[in-house]
């Protein structure tokens, strides 16, 4: 869909903003304010099991605030401290000023009682501008880019506060600030639930894809084989000639990570977390890294080799994926290397029984820990699986390796489909905000 420009633009003296229309105006943040741009308390409370919610910057995303992802609860005591230097108010805009997602924005839409991070700058828009319009414009492309430019670094980027008050910001007459902001609103509701239904369907494909390795990990491949019952109630029957085995009898090793943290380099070797491995491949995209030194090190602990499987015991439990990279790694405590006696297993098939429902379930009822997760090591090796013949996991494995791969081609396309509609709503939120499109008469 193409939509109407305006009749007359000019130079906004701002790069990164570019042309905008010729009646409009361009300020700076601090001007269209009702109170100086401030931040949350630079000190770390007591948290309590209930309270005040204390909203930090993960729980600021897609321009709203989950309250299901807050850092914890605090006293209203405290609360009441530290609402002498900020209190939250309807509209008001949250900033991620710190960290990896900086330049993310949400609005305040509900009266919950809450406070704030120092991560947040809070914005409190003035009777001059819509907030609807200000938080369309900070999500905007141009906006992000700004943040961008600016951003400084010490142990992490960040964006300081007396810079985000000066950023440039367009200003429309106000009924016009409205109609772009009840345009959005209507146009980027209808993307989200095109993207909704996307997710629907990846989940979906997740479940059916994990279904049939549940099942073929459980039933074999064919179905005319003589059952008998495994005397285990997740498992019920399952071929008559297969073996139930615990994970440790197919081990010759299992070990896990070092227990601390180590000091990470930003050149080095791939360190990996539970959040790096999948199910469907790997998730490099945050890796931290380790000095040579500290490799040798923990490589007296564990050495993860090709053939091994990797299995998640803490943070995210109960993911398996066997080592197909050629480089060197090491591994944090959350990951649990498996070392197969591939004379009775084949690594592929035991990765595959791990990620079947029944394998999965018994990690989930396996894991201990109330805020910490973790599948301890000795209770890890006593998860039940089946055991065919090895021919036969072989065979099953090929199988599972054809039919996944079906799956994964529909995921990825899927999330493509989701990414181009993402990469739309930016666009258009982009176009709108800074007057590349004239959506008056489209309200």
């Amino acid at each position: 869909m193409s939509f109407p420009k305006y009749d007359r633009y000019k130079d906004s003296g701002v790069e990164w903003l570019g042309e905008v229309p010729e009646h409009w105006k361009i300020t700076q943040l601090k001007h269209i304010v009702a109170i100086p741009i401030t931040d949350g308390p630079h000190e770390t409370p007591e948290f309590l099991d209930e309270g005040v919610s204390f909203v930090s910057a993960e729980a600021i995303s897609s321009g709203m605030i989950d309250f299901s992802k807050i850092r914890g609860f605090i006293s209203e005591e405290v609360n009441k401290r530290y609402s002498q230097k900020y209190s939250p108010k309807l509209h008001d805009i949250y900033l991620i000023k710190s960290g990896a997602t900086t330049g993310t924005t949400a609005i305040v839409e509900s009266r919950t009682d809450f406070n704030i991070w120092s991560p947040l700058a809070a914005i409190r828009c003035s009777e001059i501008v819509n907030p609807y319009f200000v938080l369309n414009f900070m999500r905007s492309k141009n906006f992000q880019e700004a943040v961008i430019l600016n951003w400084s670094f010490g142990t992490q980027q960040n964006i300081g506060m007396r810079v985000i008050e000066n950023l440039a910001h367009t200003l429309p007459p106000l009924p016009e600030q409205r109609s772009i902001a009840t345009f959005l609103d209507r146009e980027t509701t209808k993307i989200d639930e095109l993207i909704a239904e996307q997710r629907q369907l990846i989940d979906l494909l997740k479940e059916k894809r994990q279904a049939v390795i549940s099942h073929a990990v459980t039933k074999g491949l064919n179905p005319d084989a003589p059952m008998k019952d495994s005397a285990i109630e997740w498992l019920g029957e399952v071929p008559e000639h297969w073996e139930r085995v615990q994970l440790g009898k197919v081990c010759q090793k299992v070990a896990d990570g070092p227990h601390f943290s180590p000091s990470y380099v930003e050149n080095g070797i791939p360190f990996l977390s539970a959040r790096n491995v999948k199910v469907d491949g790997w998730s490099l995209e945050d890796v931290k890294y380790i000095s040579e030194d500290d490799y040798q090190e923990f490589s007296r602990r564990v050495l993860p080799e090709k053939g091994d499987v990797l299995y998640t015991k803490g943070g995210t439990t109960g993911i398996a994926r066997v080592v197909d990279i050629e480089e060197l790694f090491q591994v944090w405590v959350h990951i649990a290397v498996l070392k197969i006696i591939q004379e009775i297993a084949n690594p592929h098939y035991v990765a595959n029984s791990l990620n079947s429902v029944g394998c999965f379930e018994q990690s989930q009822l396996l894991t201990q820990g109330a805020t910490n997760n973790d599948l301890g090591l000795t209770r890890m090796i006593k998860i039940w699986l089946c055991l065919p013949p090895l021919h036969e996991q072989e065979e099953i494995v090929a199988f599972l390796d054809r039919e996944t791969a079906k799956f994964d081609e529909l995921i990825a396309e899927a999330q493509h489909a989701i990414a181009l509609l993402r990469e739309r709503r930016t666009a258009l939120i982009s176009a709108a905000v800074t007057g590349k499109i004239d959506v008056r008469s489209l309200v």
